[in-house]
């Protein structure tokens, strides 16, 4: 086969494993760890429909009623074609789970989607992304902290990808400050992409196409069912690096997301409120019970994640800015250059000190506004 015919052999291949991985979907909804091991066992979702048939000795524990479903994966696909043509004609990505454009933060999660829709400019993959979630009864509380921290988030770190859900409250007011503030933001929905819920929010999210994007795991047609708004909570918490519960009821979405987060070992922060606004007892609640850590400003997040701009980690670090540094402390600031941090461990190594004098004086560097503490017991140059 010439260069040129296996070029095209390929695209050929590829274009079939996207059609067969989205029959998938439609005949196991809401089985996506189901989907992920067939594919597994298989070896893709090409292989795993032609061997429909005698699936069992492909996937020995496969049940009879599994190989009937995957067999109905061919009446799906002159749906599924219908599919990729109106995504082509509408500018949306069809994103297969081996794809490098796929999420690779959402990849690492057990239920992640094998095949995902997108439109829009923002990186998947971007270096900061922060998923920002509350209550559709948003207060004036809620909506102020959210406008005050995107706007800091902003200066201190203007590189970060926000997401969010694009529903009423807290999700379209995160949306809307990111644009506000020039930061990039993507909406997961809970439908296909030929409509936008609720429908007046759809001039955002027309802004949103050329400042970041929309991304579902839904084909056209679908609907926004109520269990398509519980299963979108994983690609907002599984996308990110962090989640932040702005407000919150006791029960609700985003408390699911700040769950989701936790299972996917991701940072879940809180903003605290008073005891007996019930916009607030949801957040107070994660607080309480561990779940999350207590938020209180935009400083105070991107230290506890360790992220600074990339404007400020090519800035060189001036050792002339502390002239009055001890022979001790000057070994520690020389472990510390250029790097995103060391544990006290590390530290202990590097430096040939004990930990107990060690810690005092990084105790003291970080009172002269040397060093900071960082979430997980990290320490980091100022």
């Amino acid at each position: 086969m010439s260069g040129t015919g296996s070029i095209l052999y390929l695209k050929y291949m590829i274009e079939q494993e996207i059609l067969y991985s989205m029959a998938l979907t439609r005949v196991l909804p809401y089985q996506s760890q189901v989907q992920k091991t067939l594919l597994d066992a298989a070896g893709s979702a090409t292989a795993l429909f032609e061997a429909h048939k005698d699936l069992k000795q492909l996937i020995p524990e496969v049940s009879d009623r599994l190989g009937d479903t995957i067999a109905e994966m061919g009446s799906q696909l002159k749906r599924v074609e219908q599919e990729v043509n109106f995504a082509q004609k509408n500018h949306i990505r069809i994103i297969h789970y081996d794809d490098s454009e796929y999420p690779a933060r959402l990849r690492e999660c057990p239920d992640a989607p094998i095949i995902i829709f997108y439109r829009g400019t923002a990186d998947l993959n971007s270096r900061h992304i922060l998923s920002i979630v509350g209550t559709r009864k948003a207060t004036e509380y809620g909506r102020d902290f959210c406008a005050h921290f995107l706007r800091d988030i902003s200066k201190m770190c203007p590189d970060v990808l926000v997401i969010s859900g694009l529903a009423y409250g807290i999700d379209i007011c995160a949306h809307r400050q990111s644009l506000a503030n020039h930061l990039s933001t993507i909406g997961v929905l809970a439908h296909g992409m030929d409509q936008i819920y609720p429908r007046m929010h759809r001039q955002t999210a027309i802004e949103m196409l050329s400042h970041g994007g929309l991304l579902t795991e839904y084909m056209s047609q679908s609907t926004a069912e109520k269990l398509n708004f519980v299963s979108r909570n994983r690609i907002v918490a599984g996308i990110s690096d962090a989640i932040v519960v702005v407000e919150s009821a006791e029960k609700g979405g985003s408390l699911i997301t700040a769950g989701l987060g936790n299972d996917y070992g991701r940072d879940v922060f809180a903003v605290p409120g008073r005891i007996r606004d019930a916009a607030s007892t949801g957040c107070n609640l994660l607080i309480r019970d561990n779940k999350a850590s207590l938020l209180q400003s935009a400083e105070e997040f991107v230290e506890a994640m360790g992220w600074i701009s990339k404007d400020m980690e090519n800035r060189p670090i001036q050792r002339e800015l502390f002239p009055e540094l001890s022979e001790d402390e000057k070994r520690i600031f020389q472990a510390l250059k250029n790097t995103e941090g060391k544990t006290l461990n590390s530290l202990t190594v590097e430096t040939d000190m004990p930990v107990s004098k060690l810690n005092s004086i990084l105790f003291e560097m970080e009172m002269r506004g040397i060093v900071r503490l960082l979430s997980g017991g990290t320490y980091r140059l100022l």
